[in-house]
């Protein structure tokens, strides 16, 4: 039982459990603020295109049915700022960790005559057994 309970201790106190926390409760004020640009924003100015009225309450009737598509299209603006701006976050992250990878040296090349992915210190092809550029044959002087 003891050694459950350092196992858990273990998994719950990791570093990473803690960033996943902190994103899912930035994840939801994020939330709330993009539905709040969505309301008071974008939908009193789809309600002026649209005639005046109050969006949400957009609809239109076949036969006996009403069909709320203000209601979906708010939902719809909703999802694609929210898409947008997560976009734009991970683009900049991954902007920023590239500036601060260090960059690896490569390890294969190709050969120019088979199109073999080779060791990048290969003298001849594994292939094709040509001899690489920048080298010379070994029974040549």
């Amino acid at each position: 039982m003891k050694k459950l309970i350092n196992e858990f201790k273990e998994f719950a106190l990791k570093g990473s459990m803690f960033d996943m926390a902190i994103g899912l409760i930035m994840g939801s004020a994020f939330s709330g603020l993009i539905n709040s640009l969505v309301e008071t924003v974008f939908n009193p100015l789809l309600a002026l295109i649209c005639g005046g009225q109050a969006f949400e309450n957009l609809s239109f009737k076949i036969f006996d049915s009403t069909f709320p598509v203000g209601q979906f299209i708010s939902a719809l603006v909703n999802f694609l700022l929210m898409a947008l701006v997560l976009f734009l976050m991970v683009k900049a992250v991954n902007k920023v960790r590239e500036k601060t990878t260090p960059k690896k040296d490569p390890t294969i090349k190709t050969c120019p005559y088979c199109q073999t992915d080779i060791n990048i210190k290969a003298t001849r092809c594994p292939s094709c057994t040509s001899i690489l550029e920048g080298y010379k044959n070994a029974l040549e002087k």
